[in-house]
């Protein structure tokens, strides 16, 4: 491995057999070295090599600017993150270190942003959120900052936002969404919804995907209209609701739903409705 570039005394970039840029990592590996040398293998703790030439660039800069010691706990984050929720985005390398060092920096100096979503996080991406709270432990212990609750819910929004196809601000709107189809069905069919069921996680893994095609605007074509009619007929409280639904985004967002994107809610609404608690 040759040295293509040297960001600071612990990040190079070199270029691979393709001729792409890699970011290299690890403690005192550009120290007194010049572009053209050979790296020291032995000093290399971590190397990015992502497919997006503009995310490399992204994370040369960002590099460039904080410690390595907070590049390797975001890392260690970002693994373990990996291993609970399986594919995310690379982005995540750029998006989350970014936020953890500024909210570092913030809280170094006693200043705390209040996350408005804090509850809605926590109902709707519990798995999200665990590990929110599990990386404000590993950054405590590694970093000796002690963060908000609030900023759990923040990294849980970008582990939400890594396994979606969108930016931070889309999943906040996604997750806005979410909860108001969520008090919608709670309301009209006067349910306690018992969170622990598999039927209210598959709802809100629904939900999620749902309201991120419809913020997006891309469609669900209407297929069989025979199966359309046969949940209409079986489940027809669910059905209304899915209607009423239908009328609430129409009016906020200007997206009317078609019959088979109304026929999926309504099926997730029933199984919903058979297994909670009447309020």
């Amino acid at each position: 491995m040759k040295i293509a570039k040297i960001l600071n005394n612990n990040v190079v970039v070199i270029l691979d057999d393709q001729q792409h840029e890699q970011v290299v990592m690890g403690r005192g590996l550009g120290f007194q070295k010049h572009v053209g040398d050979t790296l020291d293998r032995d000093k290399i703790e971590k190397v990015f090599a992502l497919q997006s030439d503009e995310l490399v660039a992204r994370l040369s800069e960002l590099l460039n600017q904080i410690p390595l010691e907070v590049m390797t706990t975001c890392d260690r984050i970002i693994e373990l993150s990996r291993q609970r929720l399986g594919k995310l985005q690379e982005s995540l390398y750029v998006s989350l270190t970014d936020h953890c060092h500024f909210a570092i920096e913030r809280q170094k100096k006693g200043v705390a942003i209040r996350n408005v979503l804090l509850w809605e996080i926590k109902r709707l991406y519990p798995k999200e959120f665990l590990l929110g709270q599990e990386a404000l432990v590993i950054i405590e212990k590694r970093l000796g900052v002690r963060l908000e609750e609030d900023e759990a819910g923040f990294i849980a929004l970008h582990l939400v936002t890594a396994q979606l196809d969108g930016e931070m601000p889309e999943v906040m709107h996604v997750t806005r969404v979410m909860q108001e189809i969520l008090h919608i069905v709670k309301y009209q069919l006067t349910l306690e919804y018992d969170e622990e069921s598999l039927s209210y996680q598959r709802f809100v893994t629904h939900l999620k995907f749902f309201a991120q095609r419809m913020l997006s605007r891309n469609v669900v074509a209407d297929d069989d209209a025979t199966l359309h009619a046969a949940v209409k007929d079986n489940y027809p409280h669910a059905w209304r609701c899915a209607e009423k639904i239908n009328r609430h985004l129409v009016a906020e967002y200007q997206r009317e739903l078609t019959t088979e994107e109304i026929m999926f809610l309504a099926i997730h609404i029933e199984r919903v409705r058979k297994e909670s608690r009447k309020a």
